[in-house]
């Protein structure tokens, strides 16, 4: 890593620490919510709360989901810096957003339900939506336009022309 770019550095150790925490919150939430099942808590597993169980068991996966990509990510930038080339900062930003608005959006989504409707905490969700289709969009097509071959697979062999 002695010739990884600072920048590249920077963004990888973000997402590297990003992820390995939402990944701990993540499975943190899982566990309480595993508990609230174990002890049988009516505010989570009553019938009328099937909406609130709903969001924070979505909130619990979409954590962990988010917290996975942040990791690979850091680790695809450490293994190719130039991966992002000049779009480090959206790509970063949108991420992050992305992770942090799509589970709260879920977990606020369990307080305050209205008729089997979630609260007002759901419209951060399509916000977050769009941040991370658009940082996914930008890794796709940025990793699809360095044209960088896998340097333990030999090229492809040429035909001689005769």
């Amino acid at each position: 890593m002695a010739n990884t770019p600072e920048p590249a550095r920077d963004y990888s150790r973000r997402h590297l620490q990003i992820g390995w925490w939402m990944l701990f919150v993540s499975a943190t939430a899982g566990l309480a919510l595993e508990t609230f099942h174990g002890f049988k808590l009516r505010f989570y597993l009553d019938v009328s709360n099937e909406t609130r169980r709903l969001m924070w068991t979505l909130a619990h996966a979409h954590g962990t989901l988010l917290g996975a990509i942040n990791v690979v990510l850091g680790l695809s930038l450490r293994a190719r810096p130039e991966l992002l080339d000049g779009n480090e900062r959206l790509v970063s930003s949108s991420l992050i957003g992305a992770t942090v608005l799509l589970p709260l959006g879920f977990f606020a989504g369990g307080f305050g339900i209205f008729g089997g409707d979630p609260g007002l905490g759901i419209l951060l969700l399509p916000i977050g939506a769009v941040l991370l289709l658009a940082a996914l969009f930008s890794i796709a097509r940025s990793h699809r336009s360095t044209g960088a071959t896998d340097e333990r697979r030999p090229p492809p062999a040429r035909r001689n022309k005769r």
